[in-house]
C-alpha cells in the first residue's frame, strides 16, 4: 500500500524523545530515530509520534 506520506515533513519533525532528527522507513512506513532506537508509525500517511506507539529497534 502506497503512503501519502509528506517527506517534507521531515524537514520540521523530530523525535519527541531525543529533539533529534527522523530518517523515512518507506519499505515499513515508519520515521526512525537512530538516537532513541525508535521506529515511529506513519498510518494512511500521518505520522504517530507518541513514544507509547514507537517499536524499538536494534542498534
Amino acid at each position: 500500500m502506497k503512503s501519502s506520506f509528506d517527506k517534507k515533513l521531515l524537514e520540521i519533525l523530530v523525535c519527541p524523545l531525543t529533539k533529534g532528527p527522523l530518517n523515512y522507513n518507506a519499505e515499513n512506513q515508519e520515521l526512525v530515530s537512530k538516537a532513541a532506537n525508535l521506529a515511529f508509525p506513519i498510518r494512511d500517511g500521518i505520522p504517530i509520534m507518541l513514544i507509547d506507539e514507537a517499536r524499538s529497534i536494534k542498534k
